[in-house]
């Protein structure tokens, strides 16, 4: 999914190129338009709908917790009891701001849903409206308090010393041993 929104977005930036600079040579709009950029205006809209998709349904249902950039200096000094409980509390931290915020959002969003997009009718139709547009961000904080819920449930029942190896299963996936020196 994540691939395809990529994708999506990508022949939308290079069809705003085409359309940029056809639009400069002389004629090319009256002969042919189909060109002409007024005909055009739907692509940086529809980019920027495809970058809001693509970061929150990336964090939602795609990066793994050892892809985020973490200072984990102190959280790696400490004994295991004492990590586990650091990922309990982080979790309980993210899911209690993230289910909090779910109101105060939706009670922003109730007025999303009689705006329109500025240019996004002649892709989608005239009932696309800015609420289908951020829904994901509701989705987002749904998801992700589950997937934090999960991750301090499994270190209450087996502690957080897997935690402390994810560089070596990030090295077992690549096939490389981290510990052995690296001659090139």
């Amino acid at each position: 999914m994540a691939a395809m929104m990529m994708a999506a977005m990508f022949a939308t930036f290079i069809i705003q190129i085409f359309i940029r600079y056809s639009a400069r040579v002389p004629g090319v709009a009256e002969a042919v338009p189909f060109l002409s950029p007024e005909n055009f205006g739907w692509t940086l809209e529809f980019c920027l709908l495809m970058w809001i998709w693509l970061v929150f349904w990336g964090n939602a249902f795609i990066v793994r917790e050892r892809d985020h950039v973490t200072f984990d200096i102190l959280y790696q000094g400490v004994n295991p009891a004492l990590r586990k409980w650091f990922v309990i509390v982080a979790a309980l931290a993210i899911i209690i701001g993230l289910l909090a915020s779910i109101g105060p959002t939706w009670d922003r969003f109730y007025i999303l849903r009689l705006k329109r997009t500025a240019t996004l009718e002649t892709l989608f139709g005239a009932d696309v409206r800015m609420l289908h547009i951020y829904m994901i961000y509701i989705a987002f904080l749904l998801i992700v308090p589950v997937r934090y819920a999960i991750r301090g449930w499994k270190a209450w029942r087996l502690g957080a010393e897997e935690d402390l190896h994810h560089y070596e299963a990030l090295a077992r996936e690549k096939g490389k041993d981290i510990h052995k020196a690296d001659d090139t």
